[in-house]
């Protein structure tokens, strides 16, 4: 198991950036793929971004497909999330997920490690 804490969520205006990181514990990182997910009031937790366990393979959410970058750091044992022209829509809880396989998933349940999330507003 990687302990994940997630730093660098606020307040922003409609179009602007966050940068949200991820700092995990433990020496196997990079056996671990990683994604973000987030979750609104009174809605369920939705797929964001995944990260293979190389770095080399990501994928999105087609809601932030364009606009949001999902990196990793291995050496620094980190994964970010850079959150670009962001809309009041992306509003939520942002919360940093890994899982012990080489790909990532956009499956909640698939994975087994998390972080306590940050919160992250969009508004005029």
């Amino acid at each position: 198991q990687v302990p994940l804490v997630e730093s660098g969520g606020g307040l922003v205006q409609p179009g602007g950036s966050l940068r949200l990181s991820c700092a995990a514990s433990g020496r196997t990182f990079n056996t671990y793929a990683m994604g973000w997910f987030r979750q609104a009031p009174g809605k369920e937790r939705e797929f964001v971004a995944s990260i293979n366990w190389s770095g080399s393979n990501t994928y999105y959410a087609d809601s932030v497909r364009g606009r949001f970058t999902i990196t990793r750091d291995n050496a620094k044992n980190t994964v970010s999330l850079q959150m670009n022209s962001l809309k009041p829509e992306d509003t939520a809880v942002y919360y940093c997920a890994g899982r012990r396989s080489f790909s990532g998933s956009i499956y909640e349940s698939e994975y087994t490690d998390w972080g306590q999330g940050t919160q992250v507003t969009v508004s005029s």
